[in-house]
C-alpha cells in the first residue's frame, strides 16, 4: 500500500525552492525544523518531499480536502469575524502527535489506516471556489502547511492577485528561511504551541526552541499572530505547564489571542476523558494573571462561561459575542470599542 500511495504522490509534486545543494547530488531541506540532510533517493521527515537525483521534489498542484469554512474554525479570532475562509489540506505532517485530530491525512506514508486522497487542482481552481462562495480568506491548513510551502506560494500569489488574504495553520516548526519565503504572501498564522516541554516536543517529532523562535519571528514580521494549545489531561494541564505557555507568549506580545482549546480522545491517545470546562477556564484566570489580553476557550461552546467572546481590555464591553464558530454579534467600529474608543488588536476588515 506504502508504495501505491508513494507513486500516488510522487506524480503530484514539482522541483522545490527551499533547499541547499550540499555538493554531491545532496540537499538541506529548509522547509521545517528539522531542517533534513537528503542523499538521492532519500525523503524528509515529513516522507513527502525527497531528493531525486540532486532536485528537491516536493507537493504541488493537489489537494486531498477543501472546505469553505468559518475563519473562527481555524481558530481565528481577531480577523474578519464572521466571514468565510477557503481551506484546503494536503498529506503529510513533520510531526507525529498520539493525538493527532487529523492523523487520517497528516500520518500520510507512515500509517496504513490514513487517507490517501489527492485531487487534482490548481491554485486559480482554489481561488476561483474562494470568491465562487464568498470567501475573504484562503488558508492552507489540516496537515502541516510548512511542508508544502512552495505550493502555498503558488496558491496566494493567486489570492493576492485578487484581493483576497491569506492564512496558514501550523505547527510552528519553522525556519528563517521558510518564514521569509512565505512572507510576501502571507497576512495571518494560527501557531500550536502544544505543550512547554523540550522532552514531549521531541516525543512528538519536533524541536521546541524551532517552535518558540518560530512564532517569536512570524509575530515580529508583522503576520497576525493567533495561538492555540490544546489542553490535554495529564499531559500539558498543569497550574506550572499553562504559566509557562502563558507567560511566553505574553513576553512576545500580550495582544495575541490565546485559545485553550478542549482536547477528545482520538487517534493513538485514548486513554483519557475530554478536557473538562473548568480545565479551560484555569487557562484563561492564568493566561490573564500572565498579562495576555484576550483569553478564549475553544471547543466546549455554551459550557465556558462566555469565554468565547470577545471584551474590550480596558472597560469590559462585550465587542465580539461567539458560540462555537458562529457570531452573534460584532460590536467594533473600525477596530475600536465603541463604549471607551479602546483599538482592539486585529485584522477587522478586509
Amino acid at each position: 500500500m506504502v508504495a501505491t500511495v508513494e507513486n500516488i504522490l510522487d506524480n503530484l509534486t514539482r522541483p522545490g525552492e527551499l533547499c541547499v545543494d550540499l555538493g554531491g547530488g545532496s540537499l538541506l531541506c529548509t522547509a521545517c525544523g528539522h531542517r533534513c540532510k537528503l542523499r538521492p533517493g532519500q525523503r524528509g521527515v515529513c516522507k513527502v518531499r525527497y531528493n531525486s537525483g540532486g532536485t528537491l521534489m516536493v507537493p504541488f498542484n493537489y489537494v486531498s480536502g477543501i472546505h469553505n469554512d468559518p475563519i473562527e474554525k481555524k481558530p481565528f479570532f481577531h480577523v474578519m469575524p464572521g466571514s468565510l475562509a477557503m481551506s484546503f489540506g494536503m498529506l503529510g505532517c513533520d510531526f507525529r502527535c498520539a493525538y493527532c485530530q487529523n492523523w487520517f491525512t497528516s500520518q500520510t506514508l507512515r500509517d496504513e489506516a490514513s487517507s490517501c486522497s489527492a485531487t487534482r487542482v490548481t491554485a486559480r481552481d482554489i481561488c476561483d471556489m474562494a470568491e465562487r462562495y464568498g470567501s475573504r480568506t484562503v488558508v492552507s491548513t489540516y496537515n502541516e502547511p510548512l511542508i508544502t510551502s512552495e505550493w502555498a506560494v503558488e496558491v496566494f500569489r493567486e489570492a493576492k492577485n485578487r484581493g483576497l488574504r491569506t492564512a496558514y495553520v501550523s505547527n510552528g516548526h519553522g525556519t528563517p528561511e521558510v518564514l521569509e519565503y512565505l512572507r510576501p504572501w502571507l497576512d495571518y498564522y494560527k501557531i500550536d504551541l502544544k505543550c512547554f516541554d523540550a522532552k514531549n516536543y521531541r516525543r512528538l517529532g519536533g524541536d521546541f526552541q524551532a517552535v518558540l523562535e518560530t512564532i517569536r519571528q512570524v509575530y515580529q514580521m508583522g503576520l497576525w499572530t493567533e495561538i492555540v494549545t490544546l489542553v490535554v489531561p495529564g499531559y500539558n494541564d498543569s497550574d506550572r505547564e499553562l504559566s509557562e505557555i502563558a507567560g511566553f507568549i505574553a513576553s512576545v506580545s500580550p495582544d495575541i489571542p490565546w485559545h485553550a482549546t478542549a482536547f477528545h480522545p482520538d487517534y493513538k491517545m485514548q486513554d483519557r476523558g475530554r478536557t473538562p470546562a473548568e480545565t479551560l477556564l484555569r487557562a484563561r484566570r492564568i493566561g490573564q494573571k500572565a498579562g495576555l489580553r484576550f483569553v478564549y476557550s475553544g471547543n466546549l461552546p455554551g459550557q465556558v462561561e462566555n469565554t468565547e467572546n470577545t471584551y474590550c481590555p480596558k472597560c469590559g464591553e462585550t465587542l465580539v459575542e461567539r458560540f462555537g464558530f458562529s457570531v452573534h454579534s460584532n460590536r467594533l467600529r473600525l477596530g475600536r470599542c465603541p463604549a471607551c474608543g479602546e483599538t482592539i488588536p486585529g485584522r477587522w476588515a478586509a
